[in-house]
């Protein structure tokens, strides 16, 4: 009987799912920063799409908790 389980990583699988929560997760704190960057510096207020770029950092917090929750799952 072969094991084919030990051929393909549990982590490859899933890892585009890291990096696009990594991804989003970099874009959000970048407008959250963009944000108060625009806020303190001129006398405008930031643009929506600043804080719509902003909602990206809870969505790519959420996928690294699925891609933890998934990759420590164990293999039967």
């Amino acid at each position: 009987m072969s094991d084919t389980s030990s051929k393909q990583s549990p982590r490859g699988s899933a890892g585009w799912l890291l990096y696009i929560a990594l991804g989003l997760f970099t874009i959000g704190l970048l407008a959250v920063v963009a944000i108060f960057g625009v806020a303190g510096l001129t006398d405008s207020k930031p643009g929506l799409w600043l804080y719509l770029l902003a909602m990206c950092a809870p969505l790519g917090f959420l996928l690294a908790i699925v891609f933890a929750l998934l990759s420590g799952r164990r293999a039967r």
